[in-house]
């Protein structure tokens, strides 16, 4: 398992760049904005490392974030992510966000830390339980 990035969102996202950029050095990797959903992906990390920090920048949301929705999930590259989810479910895990696509999950951790799984490389061909499997709580 690799260890990806961390997302973190944020309230102003020019200001949080400069934080980040201009202030810690990091460099801005890619980015990405979604236009349907309303929101900014900007992706950044510092020239020693892989990991980066995902910035989320909710366009319409104005208000301060409280009980720790700034910080928004760590994601883990996985070697497959079916067999990982089969584990962690028996293992008593739930699954908030099954692989139906065959490249994403999502779990928690036992301190409800948000924990996505992505599948290394392309997605793997969709397939049961998981393709109907529904959403449990939020992640």
């Amino acid at each position: 398992m690799r260890f990806l990035h961390s997302m973190l969102r944020v309230k102003d996202l020019d200001q949080a760049l400069y934080f980040f950029v201009k202030l810690l050095g990091l460099k801005e990797m890619r980015r990405k904005e979604v236009e349907s959903g309303r929101f900014t992906l900007v992706f950044l990390k510092s020239e020693d490392s892989d990991a980066e920090i995902e910035l989320t920048h909710n366009w319409d949301h104005e208000v301060e974030y409280t009980q720790g929705r700034n910080f928004g999930h760590l994601a883990f590259e996985v070697e497959n992510i079916y067999e990982i989810c089969t584990k962690l479910q028996k293992a008593g895990v739930v699954i908030n966000r099954p692989p139906r696509d065959g490249h994403m999950a999502f779990i928690k951790s036992p301190d409800n830390i948000s924990i996505e799984l992505l599948q290394k490389g392309e997605a793997l061909p969709i397939q049961e339980p998981w393709s109907s499997m529904e959403n449990s709580g939020e992640w």
